[in-house]
């Protein structure tokens, strides 16, 4: 009997900066890190290619368009799952080097602000890893490993 291929899901983040600020969201309403900073991010669904799925983000958590063009894969994320019931992930982190519109809360049921934020000097409060990965960007690292 063939084994199933191993499989697993892949997040995108997206990266938005004004000067020297990087645009952050308050998760709320959600069972995942309810409370702390992260970015405009979500899951890619089937059928999609992962700036496709950035794109449709943004439009669904912050209400700005941008073009693949202004699109740039900045980060990959390899993480262990955090814990038993967990899996194993890719997160993709890019670099949004432009939009249009201004940036509005668009699922209020899993966000409660929007903060602009200072990429020197990261809140307490912002997701860990995600964090660990603003980092990893403003050092110029293509890849980091968490959890291994």
């Amino acid at each position: 009997m063939p084994r199933d291929r191993f499989r697993l899901p892949a997040a995108v983040y997206a990266i938005l900066r004004v000067d020297e600020q990087v645009l952050m969201l308050r998760r709320a309403g959600t069972t995942f890190r309810s409370g702390q900073l992260s970015l405009p991010a979500g899951h890619l669904e089937g059928g999609e290619d992962a700036v496709a799925g950035l794109l449709r983000e943004l439009r669904e958590e912050v209400g700005v368009e941008a073009t693949p063009e202004d699109c740039r894969l900045a980060l990959l994320v390899h993480s262990a799952p955090e814990h038993g019931d967990d899996l194993e992930y890719l997160h993709l982190f890019f670099v949004v080097k432009q939009w249009s519109g201004e940036p509005v809360i668009g699922e209020p049921d899993k966000c409660s602000e929007l903060v602009w934020v200072a990429s020197g000097g990261l809140p307490d409060d912002v997701v860990d890893y995600v964090a660990d990965a603003l980092r990893a960007v403003e050092r110029g690292e293509p890849l980091l490993l968490r959890g291994w």
